[in-house]
């Protein structure tokens, strides 16, 4: 069963963060104390971030409840007795009720295991998530992020966290997708925590509880 670390656990990692990189150090010092946002994981966890792509949070939750009003029990073999057009009635695109539909089969057929993914490496859990049609890296890592509780995986192409990552080395451009998994390296085994950290700042910038004079 996967545990989120606790609070007294993300402050250490948080301040070995900011030792080991200077460039945290103001990021750690003005970004709000957080905690670990662990959800439900397995099956209907990765449907659930499938659903919540590309939509706002007020839809992405309106969709949620209609999903799991339709299915009653979010599973594999509740969404394969559901067809694509009956998936799509409970509010998801046809592009995302395909997916649905691959990830149970693939939950289904044992080519993927949602519920014991913890005995799994990092690396060995994305690539097998990311083998799944309609799982890609950003989601993958993200999932074993918050489904999971891993520490030490580290979103790359998540635009906010480049953002963020630009302002910590008051550089003039962001760091691409590559650039920002390389750079993310001296964060280790922390690079989860870190990503917390710069997306905790990122939104109290954005919000203006932050005053960052570089922030476009």
């Amino acid at each position: 069963m996967p545990v989120a670390p606790t609070p007294e656990q993300l402050a250490a990692m948080r301040a070995a963060l900011a030792q080991a990189d200077p460039a945290l150090a103001r990021a750690h010092a003005e970004a709000p104390v957080f905690e670990w946002r662990l959800r439900p994981g397995g099956f209907e966890g990765l449907f659930r971030m499938i659903v919540e792509q590309q939509v706002s949070v007020a839809a992405a939750a309106s969709i949620w409840r209609r999903v799991c009003d339709g299915l009653g029990a979010v599973t594999a073999e509740a969404v394969l007795a559901r067809d694509v057009e009956t998936l799509r009635a409970f509010g998801l695109s046809g592009q995302k009720a395909r997916y649905g539909h691959e990830i149970a089969h693939a939950q289904a057929e044992g080519r993927v295991d949602l519920e014991r993914m913890q005995a799994l490496s990092d690396d060995q859990a994305v690539a097998t998530l990311t083998a799944l049609k309609g799982v890609g890296r950003w989601t993958a890592e993200t999932y074993l992020m918050f489904c999971e509780g891993r520490t030490d995986v580290f979103p790359g192409g998540d635009v906010a966290l480049q953002e963020a990552m630009r302002w910590a080395d008051g550089a003039a451009t962001r760091p691409n997708e590559k650039q920002a998994y390389v750079r993310a390296e001296r964060w280790r085994p922390h690079r989860g925590v870190a990503a917390h950290l710069l997306w905790g700042w990122y939104g109290a910038v954005r919000r203006g509880e932050i005053r960052l004079e570089s922030a476009a």
